[in-house]
């Protein structure tokens, strides 16, 4: 009995000095806007984040603030800019303007895809982020499954559009609407239940199964089928945040800041969304209208303005216009992405 008294105490003044498991030597905050349960966080930022840890061999440690917890949609750029967040989920097109080079991404009718699309943005875009976004560090890109048109009433053609109020993935969708005789009602995809069921909005653009991720497929009864536009978002991080890192913790997130790591993290979401298509088909609840060749060729000439309209504002910028659609176009066929 001695022995093993003695024994536990011993055994308990060892465990009182053992060393506790190391904290992690970064702890970094991944801002986004999406709800918790979106397959974004579930199947993109969680993986991507595990990953990190792993690689770094538990160095770096990734806590998610999710459902604009540390700051609205729109204002997320500004936030790992400023080290609000040390990582955030942006949309660029939230605000209008302010990434002209970018917004080509936007309009429709260019990636046909999310998957191999996302690698083609990524490869496309990560030198011009150096200038047209120098105050973050540009990681990888995340773009949906293509989206559509979703809406209260059948809209088949372009004129269809005409004095309808409609809410816009992104700022290059709202002049599409508006080019169109539509209006745009601008809100960020958590608002956007909010602004169909109240009425504000006829329609909206948006990715086939955010409609029942949302919460919005009791509202818009009516799709049109085909793949019609992109909205792409990033994962940015703080600049003092990267560069404060070890050379060694660096390189953990540099290698996984690549076209091939935007084209793993899309795969999941671009998956997830496509499946709403088939949801809606199965039901009798949904009608989706498939256009004729006729009517592809009348939104493809409708969205011809867009790229015109891109053209003066990265000329405004000072910048090539020519050389850059030059390059998204092959970087998107060299990855079998493009909308022939």
């Amino acid at each position: 009995m001695k022995f093993t008294i003695a024994a536990a105490v011993a055994a308990t003044l060892l465990a009182s000095t053992a060393i506790p498991a190391a904290a992690a030597e970064v702890e970094l905050r991944l801002a986004h806007w999406l709800p918790p349960t979106h397959p974004v966080q579930a199947l993109g930022i969680e993986p991507w984040i595990e990953s990190i840890k792993q690689a770094s061999e538990g160095r770096i440690d990734v806590t998610i603030f999710p459902a604009s917890q540390l700051g609205a949609a729109p204002d997320h750029y500004d936030m790992a800019r400023d080290g609000i967040a040390d990582i955030s989920y942006v949309n660029p097109g939230y605000q209008a303007g302010r990434f002209p080079i970018y917004s080509l991404a936007e309009i429709p009718f260019h990636a046909t895809n999310a998957k191999s699309g996302a690698k083609a943005l990524h490869e496309w875009y990560a030198p011009i982020a150096e200038t047209e976004m120098a105050d973050v560090k540009f990681c990888l890109i995340n773009p949906h499954d293509p989206g559509t048109l979703h809406s209260k009433e059948p809209i088949k053609v372009p004129e269809d559009i005409r004095g309808k109020n409609i809410r816009p993935a992104h700022a290059t969708m709202a002049r599409f609407i508006s080019q169109l005789g539509g209006a745009s009602v601008q809100v960020p995809a958590p608002e956007a239940r909010e602004a169909i069921t109240k009425g504000t909005a006829d329609a909206m653009t948006f990715p086939w199964n955010s409609i029942y991720i949302f919460g919005i497929d009791q509202a818009t009864k009516y799709h049109l089928d085909m793949p019609f536009y992109l909205s792409s978002q990033m994962l940015l991080l703080n600049k003092a945040t990267y560069e404060g890192m070890s050379e060694e913790n660096r390189k953990v997130i540099d290698d996984h800041c690549t076209a091939d790591w935007s084209e793993k993290f899309s795969i999941g979401w671009a998956d997830n969304e496509y499946s709403g298509r088939q949801k809606m088909i199965d039901s009798s609840e949904h009608t989706l209208y498939k256009p004729t060749d006729e009517e592809v060729q009348l939104w493809r000439e409708a969205s011809k303005p867009l790229i015109e309209a891109w053209r003066a504002d990265v000329t405004a910028k000072g910048a090539d216009p020519d050389a850059i659609y030059e390059s998204y176009v092959e970087a998107l066929k060299r990855n079998d992405a493009f909308y022939e």
